[in-house]
């Protein structure tokens, strides 16, 4: 099970929740294919769907301006010119829509935002491929404890309305969160959590809740685009699978 890099001991405390780079995409055609992931959700492709829902869907416009800054963040020519300016508009967007997502956050391709509002990840959570955000959500940190850290959100997983998630546990693939549930322990795939503290009620999973997902051959190139601009290993598609695509 995948465990987030970003869990330490207490005594390293201070060195979590510090801006880093780990999910800012590296290349043009990284950023591209990210963008083309999330559309595709929605859904949509070409230049005047993602106009249009960059326009009008607050969801989706959020997420395509954090792909975009972190992208200027990293890239040595836009860093210090256009990176500053798109941040304060971040950061603008952050504050009118009730969304805090850092733009250096690990975020798999082919989010899907339900609504918007009341929306925070921290910047050190790992999110997977195909997962649907609702409002009024949480993936926080814990400061104490076995779990000091923030958490890993595997692929295909449902977060319904209200649910909190904290701490460095791990949430496997094609989970579904309810309503509310407060989740501070690793779940096992396709398990439905409910509940305060959250429990398994049932494995059937996310199935029926996360609609028109991004093909493999999508994922797979997002993860080869990250791999040859030199970005971190992809939890949504991980090395020993491109190595078996190489075969």
């Amino acid at each position: 099970m995948f465990k987030s890099p970003f869990h330490v001991p207490q005594d390293r405390l201070p060195t979590l929740a510090q801006p880093h780079t780990r999910g800012c995409a590296r290349s043009w055609k990284e950023l591209r294919l990210l963008l083309s992931a999330d559309l595709y959700r929605y859904p949509g492709s070409g230049m005047f769907k993602w106009l249009k829902l960059f326009l009008f869907n607050a969801g989706f416009k959020y997420i395509a301006l954090v792909r975009i800054v972190g992208f200027l963040k990293v890239n040595r020519i836009t860093r210090y010119v256009l990176y500053p300016p798109a941040k304060l508009i971040l950061l603008h967007y952050r504050h009118l829509y009730g969304m805090a997502i850092a733009e250096y956050a690990d975020i798999g391709p082919g989010l899907f935002v339900t609504r918007f509002g009341g929306i925070y990840i921290n910047g050190d959570c790992l999110l997977g491929a195909n997962v649907n955000l609702s409002p009024l959500i949480l993936f926080g940190q814990t400061n104490r404890g076995e779990v000091i850290g923030s958490p890993v959100i595997g692929n295909r997983v449902f977060i319904a309305s209200g649910a909190r998630v904290t701490g460095a546990i791990t949430i496997g693939d094609d989970v579904a969160i309810g309503a509310n549930a407060v989740v501070v322990k690793d779940a096992p795939p396709r398990a439905v959590l409910a509940g305060v503290p959250a429990k398994i009620i049932s494995d059937r999973g996310s199935e029926g809740y996360i609609n028109r997902q991004v093909p493999p051959e999508v994922i797979a190139a997002c993860a080869r685009a990250r791999r040859d601009s030199g970005g971190p290993d992809a939890i949504w598609y991980p090395p020993d699978m491109l190595e078996q695509e190489a075969l």
